[in-house]
């Protein structure tokens, strides 16, 4: 269900994106070129700011907002999902919140009030609130990392989780492709 938000803003969707019918895009959302949003996902921008304005949600191209997925932000902060990016099953995406391009976030993941840098990956059931994430960082599946973590303790991304990472968004980039053209 694509629609308009109290504020009469309607979501702008490229012609080549892929959303399924069961997902809910609700006002000042930018969905990209071959980006697949997949079934029951919800990405809503709706509240504004103490001032009334509102930033968008913006979903880079050729990225892929998996089933489930919930994408909101508070008070009308932004919230960017760069390129080549998958956010993984029933994931909760909650600005304010950057997530860089060729990032992975693993299912059940939640993400709050950070950045996430350009080529991270984000294991399952992690939860990443209020400390941000430089480039190509890696976090193991359930861990919590908030304002006070050491982020030293946490190695680099491996080739592996990389190489996966890319698999993921390619694979979503054909269901693109297919889903199209039912």
């Amino acid at each position: 269900m694509i629609r308009k938000n109290p504020s009469g803003d309607l979501p702008l969707i490229a012609e080549s994106a892929y959303v399924d019918k069961t997902a809910i895009i609700c006002g000042k959302v930018v969905i990209g070129e071959n980006v697949f949003v997949g079934p029951y996902a919800v990405i809503r921008a709706d509240e504004v700011d103490a001032s009334g304005a509102m930033e968008p949600i913006t979903i880079g191209a050729n990225s892929n907002i998996q089933d489930g997925v919930v994408i909101h932000s508070k008070s009308g902060a932004a919230v960017t999902i760069g390129e080549f990016s998958s956010i993984a099953h029933r994931s909760i995406v909650h600005g304010p919140c950057t997530v860089g391009d060729r990032v992975f976030i693993g299912f059940n993941s939640v993400l709050f009030n950070c950045a996430v840098g350009d080529g991270c990956v984000v294991r399952h059931n992690s939860v990443v609130d209020g400390r941000d994430l430089p480039t190509d960082f890696y976090v193991p599946s359930t861990t919590r990392i908030g304002p006070n973590t050491d982020l030293s303790q946490f190695p680099p991304v491996s080739v592996s989780a990389s190489e996966f990472s890319e698999d993921v968004a390619r694979t979503n980039v054909d269901l693109v492709r297919g889903y199209k053209a039912l």
